[in-house]
């Protein structure tokens, strides 16, 4: 080997190290990467939530009095919006009338009950004497009929005590059938109280839909959606308008499939939404989800929600949402649908297992 070629590599061999160098760090990146996926799962695959309802009347008119707007923040009690009241309040008044008319009409009904009473307890009485004025009347010719074989008695005598006895017997019959109809015609109040009764619930379910013809906000919320105005008829269980749920907000986070082992329900997390991103906000897991759309073209379960997977023709990991509760959300920031980003601090399972064991539980 001569000089100049001795030369020429020592030029060339210090050049392997920087490559040598650029795939040490690429390695050590890479772990780093991993290390931070596994420990602090991060997704910008993420939005801001709020729980809604439709709110919708419980009877059917026209709105009289429509005290809110589109996109309005209102407190739990405040006037939404009100349905002509005039219907029920004529509904009540008259429910009302009808429970005092029965109330008057109770007492006569009663004496007059009180009076049939009467009137039944005097024929059954005079089917008593009837009774005993039959078997007197009856003993009297049993013991006539032998005496007339030996002259005691005369014909004429025998035919009195018969035609007393057929009389005794026809007035005996006549004052059961009075008696008969005199226990039949007695009535009762039990039908008056028990209507009675359906007129107060009446008058309940009256007061009830006079109470429902004012609807009122029954959270802290915001109203959206709202595309009537007043003279709109509306019916009962019928949406006018969505109202959100600013009492709780939330982030709904979809992570990887592979980043949910150290996520519990309690998890810790920061988020921080797309429109401010320096504000950051504090949170916890509230729940995981347990079921997507799979999307491989199978049947699936109605109202499983949907996540899109990034890239089709390759084998991703799946996406499940993680629903996070943040602690105190600005409620001027925070919209439904709101991009956002969620850093988790999920905690290792064997620390976890370590304090299980330091407080005297079963690993």
């Amino acid at each position: 080997m001569t000089a100049a070629q001795s030369t020429d590599a020592g030029k060339q061999r210090p050049r392997t190290w920087p490559a040598i160098l650029l795939i040490v760090l690429a390695v050590i990146a890479i772990i780093a990467v991993i290390w931070r996926v596994d420990t602090v799962p991060r997704t910008d695959d993420a939005y801001a939530y709020a729980d809604t309802i439709g709110v919708s009347p419980e009877v059917s008119g026209k709105i009289v009095t429509l005290a809110v707007r589109n996109n309005q923040a209102v407190k739990q009690g405040d006037l939404l919006f009100e349905i002509d009241p005039r219907p029920y309040q004529f509904a009540l008044q008259r429910a009302q009338a009808a429970l005092a008319q029965l109330d008057a009409q109770i007492p006569l009904t009663q004496r007059t009950v009180n009076a049939q009473v009467f009137s039944a307890d005097a024929a059954r009485s005079a089917v008593v004497r009837a009774q005993t004025s039959a078997k007197q009347t009856g003993d009297t010719l049993a013991r006539m009929e032998p005496l007339i074989g030996k002259g005691y008695i005369s014909a004429d005598d025998l035919d009195r005590a018969r035609t007393a006895y057929r009389a005794a017997q026809a007035e005996l019959a006549a004052a059961q059938a009075q008696a008969r109809q005199a226990e039949a015609g007695v009535s009762s109040v039990a039908a008056l109280v028990a209507q009675r009764a359906v007129l107060t619930a009446e008058i309940s379910t009256a007061q009830l839909n006079l109470e429902y013809a004012s609807v009122r906000a029954p959270f802290d919320g915001r109203v959206v959606e709202l595309r009537t105005s007043v003279g709109q008829f509306v019916s009962a269980q019928k949406p006018v308008f969505t109202l959100i749920d600013t009492r709780h907000w939330y982030v709904i986070a979809n992570l990887r499939e592979n980043e949910l082992g150290n996520i519990r329900p309690g998890t810790r997390a920061t988020v921080y939404l797309m429109s401010n991103t320096r504000i950051r906000f504090s949170g916890s897991v509230d729940s995981i989800g347990f079921g997507v759309d799979p999307q491989d073209g199978s049947g699936t379960a109605n109202g499983l929600p949907s996540i899109q997977r990034s890239i089709n023709w390759v084998h991703v990991a799946q996406r499940f949402p993680v629903k996070i509760l943040v602690d105190h959300p600005d409620p001027e920031m925070f919209r439904i649908g709101t991009s956002a980003v969620a850093v988790l601090q999920p905690e290792r399972r064997d620390n976890r297992d370590n304090r299980a064991t330091a407080n005297g539980a079963p690993s």
